[in-house]
């Protein structure tokens, strides 16, 4: 296993992308709020909104001085806006409990609002240096490919998915944090989910899926997404855009307005309600 980590961590250190987070002196706060934005959001879509970001809110302290209502303005276009509210009482939670300083310990990342497996590992290892295995969806392809002989993972299982990684996982710190990037820029660039670059792949000639003959995947599969267009998580983008383009209360008839279906607009607007998303106020709603 060895000689497949130092493959893995040899084609990084030639072929990784230029990316901030990647950079010297990327502070542990930007790697957290990086991985809050990189969940389930393209690179290029997350580039300019943390540069904005940690140009306005620089440390943890700053974020949590302002309304939480800031920080979903500012999330703007990146989607699933529950990460600003999550992402700023982390800020909260940080400045509080920690001295304003993002913790290095997995457990302590965990208790943070917002923080799941993958993120308290990722900031862990990227920001600090921490030996732990990391697990993201390319991970998980690249190992189903080359290790279980598969064409994609099966449904994600934490303690699974974190024992296959830690099996591959070099013992020092340093080659171990560049193995979890390694695996992770592989999988994201040339092992993607489609059409995959075998060519192009430092583990072409041990992939257990290409010596079979790249069979189809016939395990269990996670649940599709619904469509995007015409659903409640379109409609309550809508709405959302509305009181973000807005510093004063927006009428509850303005709102109603924005989408077609009535029924669906208040069911949204009451979903946003729900989960902190907007409030209601006199003259209308707000953001928190």
């Amino acid at each position: 296993m060895h000689d497949y980590a130092g493959t893995v961590v040899a084609w990084y250190q030639e072929n990784r992308r230029d990316l901030p987070w990647r950079r010297d002196g990327f502070t542990p706060w930007g790697t957290l709020v990086s991985e809050f934005m990189l969940q389930q959001t393209p690179v290029s879509r997350v580039i300019p909104r943390l540069e904005e970001w940690l140009s306005r809110w620089p440390t943890p302290a700053d974020l949590a001085s302002v309304p939480p209502g800031e920080a979903v303005r500012a999330w703007k276009s990146l989607g699933y806006p529950r990460r600003a509210l999550w992402l700023h009482a982390a800020a909260v939670t940080i400045t509080e409990r920690h001295g304003g300083v993002v913790p290095d310990d997995v457990d302590a990342l965990l208790a943070l609002p917002g923080v799941g497996d993958y993120t308290a590992r990722a900031v862990a290892a990227f920001a600090y240096g921490e030996r732990h295995p990391v697990v993201d969806t390319n991970i998980r392809r690249v190992i189903a490919r080359t290790v279980d002989g598969q064409a994609e993972p099966g449904p994600p299982s934490t303690r699974r998915d974190l024992a296959a990684m830690e099996a591959l996982l070099p013992e020092e710190r340093d080659a171990a944090a560049a193995f979890n990037a390694g695996m992770m820029e592989l999988g994201a660039i040339v092992c993607v989910a489609r059409t995959p670059r075998c060519d192009s792949c430092p583990l072409s000639d041990r992939c257990r899926w290409r010596q079979a003959g790249y069979p189809e995947y016939e395990g269990p599969t996670k649940g599709r997404q619904k469509r995007y267009e015409g659903s409640d998580r379109q409609a309550r983008g809508r709405i959302l855009a509305e009181l973000r383009a807005s510093h004063t209360p927006v009428p509850a008839g303005e709102l109603a307005a924005v989408w077609p279906d009535r029924e669906q607009g208040e069911r949204a607007l009451q979903g946003l309600v729900k989960d902190g998303l907007a409030v209601e106020t006199v003259g209308g709603y707000t953001l928190p």
